[in-house]
């Protein structure tokens, strides 16, 4: 009986895995305000979480911030990677600025469907004083969950929560980079999706515990740039938060050098999406971040839009840039914001 009990929740899991599909929109963020809105961007000077010291296993590149606050505190669920394989890494933080590496928390397992390259390149949240943190693993990359009571323990679920798309689908080849919020009583997962062509694009899916997800139907929400723009070659990290009677959302842009920017876009209804022009593209402005620009997380206060992110000054889509986390903050005048 109890094999029988384990064999049912292991189908039970791989069911939510799989393709479910629905059409569906946000809930209405509310009334945009009256006339246009101003938008710059404060970079803070350098990064503010760096690489640890050789033979650690984020010595290569720290990327990939994933911050929530929870009870006064900053916690950062980051990407560290050793040369050969990325882990998740946990630092905590007063401020967002001053931090506290508490050492690796996840790592890949070989055996198990997330194999031995990454177990990073996640999403958190907060649920019902639980951490839940959705990440990237296996080949092709999947997403699955581990859940936490303080954010060093964690109990990975033993199948992914999202699978790739069927034959042909633009997802076919690799779902990856989730990005989660809370709505409504509903999750929203975005998420980037990779076809057989080596295209990568934007999709969502929607969940009420987390775990159980339904893809949208008309996915995806984001193409690609159009040609010579910063990401006419791939799209991926999207961050999505809602103020000023709009979605918001920064991705990570590629462009044909692989160079990387964090391009903006805005949406009423969080699936039909318009980019913003070039001017709110956030780029390098440092050494240290001068060719890639990436892995946004966000917090809403009333001064702005903090936005942790992942620099290099390597120009490659992965890794072995240098990789570092850096702060800035995206200012939406004309309005006040609340979280």
């Amino acid at each position: 009986m109890r094999r029988r009990a384990a064999a049912g929740i292991l189908c039970a899991l791989a069911a939510c895995a799989c393709g479910r599909y629905r059409d569906f929109t946000l809930p209405s963020p509310g009334e945009a305000p009256p006339g246009e809105l101003a938008l710059s961007w404060e970079i803070h000077p350098g990064p503010v979480l760096g690489r640890g010291a050789p033979g650690d296993f984020d010595a290569v590149d720290v990327l990939n911030p994933a911050v929530v606050r929870h009870e006064g505190v900053y916690y950062n669920l980051y990407s560290g990677f050793d040369g050969a394989r990325w882990h998740t890494g946990l630092a905590t933080s007063p401020d967002g600025i001053r931090w506290t590496k508490h050492g690796r928390v996840l790592s890949p397992e070989a055996g198990t469907w997330e194999g031995d390259y990454i177990a990073a390149n996640g999403a958190v949240e907060v649920v019902d004083g639980e951490f839940y943190y959705w990440y990237q693993a296996g080949e092709p990359p999947r997403i699955g969950l581990a859940r936490s009571p303080d954010a060093k323990r964690w109990r990975k679920l033993p199948e992914p929560v999202l699978d790739v798309g069927p034959r042909g689908a633009w997802d076919e080849r690799g779902v990856a980079d989730p990005y989660v919020i809370r709505i409504g009583g509903k999750f929203y997962l975005y998420f980037l999706g990779q076809d057989r062509a080596g295209r990568q694009r934007l999709g969502v899916a929607e969940s009420r515990d987390g775990i159980r997800w339904w893809k949208l139907r008309s996915n995806p929400v984001l193409e690609l740039g159009d040609r010579g723009a910063f990401d006419e070659n791939g799209l991926g990290e999207p961050a999505v938060w809602h103020a000023a009677g709009r979605y918001w959302m920064l991705y990570t842009g590629r462009d044909r050098k692989e160079i990387r920017r964090i391009g903006l876009a805005v949406s009423r209804d969080g699936v039909a999406w318009r980019r913003l022009g070039p001017e709110t593209v956030l780029a390098g402005n440092e050494p240290w971040n001068a060719k890639v620009v990436c892995d946004p997380s966000v917090e809403v206060t009333s001064e702005g839009v903090r936005v942790w992110y992942g620099g290099g000054d390597v120009a490659h889509p992965a890794e072995n840039i240098h990789g570092q986390i850096g702060l800035a903050c995206l200012r939406i005048r004309g309005v006040t914001l609340t979280k």
